[in-house]
């Protein structure tokens, strides 16, 4: 993996999850917030942990910055805060800034600044949670253009202990399966890895499908019993 170094400011339950998340995977974190509780509770998770104020100019060069790959700036409560830091980043030439926003108006608010990356994560926790009463099938799903998705689902019972090539799900269906995952220790999930025809689907399998979203809803409810 290419060196990255990346600073996260705002370090509520959002912004801690995405600094240590990113420190698991090798990535070298700044994690920024002005409340120092925060601070001390990721101090051992991350690179480096630094309590400040992100809507000083002086505080953001005094940690330089500018010389960071992306900086995503989640901070959840005050939207005037996060848009004088956003406005300062982008004055400082940040090469990739991502932004937090509660709701529409500020996500427009945020690309009418010039802030291209802005992600809603209650609205797409709010649509899983949403599509899972719906259909308890689905696990979670990624919305793609032209109507297509990739879903995790629970395996449907229909093709419980059947081949990839039983199920002929790309022939009748017209989908892909990505991988399968399993239920490991503390909810972890454990990947499958590549299936191949002889992957034989078992009961507590989760299937990662690729395709349109008709079509994998089609799947689901003609393979449940």
């Amino acid at each position: 993996m290419v060196d990255k170094k990346i600073a996260v400011i705002g370090l509520g339950q959002l912004g801690s999850a995405i600094a240590k998340t990113l420190a698991k995977r090798g990535i070298e974190v700044l994690a920024i917030d002005i409340n120092e509780h925060y601070i001390d509770e990721i101090a051992d998770s991350v690179a480096v942990a630094v309590a400040l104020d992100a809507t000083e100019k002086k505080a953001l060069l005094s940690v330089d910055i500018q010389s960071f790959d992306a900086v995503v700036v989640a901070i959840g409560e005050d939207f005037e805060q996060l848009l004088l830091t956003t406005t300062l980043l982008m004055d400082l030439g940040v090469k990739r800034i991502m932004a937090r926003a509660r709701g529409k108006n500020q996500q427009l608010i945020l690309q009418k600044i010039g802030i291209s990356e802005v992600f809603l994560p209650e609205e797409e926790v709010g649509i899983n949670v949403a599509e899972h009463l719906i259909n308890p099938s689905i696990v979670s799903f990624l919305d793609l253009p032209e109507d297509f998705c990739i879903m995790e689902i629970h395996a449907p019972e229909g093709i419980i202990g059947q081949t990839l090539a039983e199920i002929k799900m790309r022939r009748l269906h017209s989908i892909n399966l990505v991988t399968t995952m399993k239920s490991g220790k503390n909810s972890h999930k454990i990947i499958s890895g590549i299936p191949t025809g002889d992957t034989v689907i078992e009961k507590e399998d989760v299937l990662v499908l690729f395709g349109k979203r008709t079509n994998i809803e089609r799947f689901i409810e003609t393979n449940q019993l």
